[in-house]
């Protein structure tokens, strides 16, 4: 008996120890990613309607993203959910962009 290893129960112990471990920490980790998505688009928007309503006070016309960008924000935004474009609408209309479920991120 000198040889040196671990049981079959002892291996099935410790992969059914990862499992758990990895079944209760994967969820959380993927809402983690799904937040921080959500708060970086609500972030983006903000920025936008920001730059948007300093256009038109500079201007006193509705902009699009080409008259945002370089000037009112350095580079044109995307989602960070799934890289989709901002939708720029007039002044009194959100801007929005969609997220994965296909609704759309408003401001709060």
């Amino acid at each position: 008996m000198g040889k040196k290893g671990f049981t079959l129960v002892e291996m099935m112990i410790i992969i059914g120890i990862i499992g758990l471990l990895a079944a209760i920490a994967i969820p959380n980790i993927v809402r983690a990613r799904r937040e921080a998505q959500n708060r970086g688009c609500i972030a983006n928007l903000r920025q936008i309607e920001a730059a948007k309503a300093i256009f038109y006070i500079d201007n006193d016309t509705n902009p699009t993203m080409s008259d945002l960008v370089p000037d009112y924000i350095k580079s044109t935004p995307t989602c960070p959910s799934d890289g989709a474009n901002y939708i720029i609408g007039t002044p009194s209309i959100i801007v929005k962009c969609p997220n994965e479920d296909g609704d759309r991120h408003k401001l709060p």
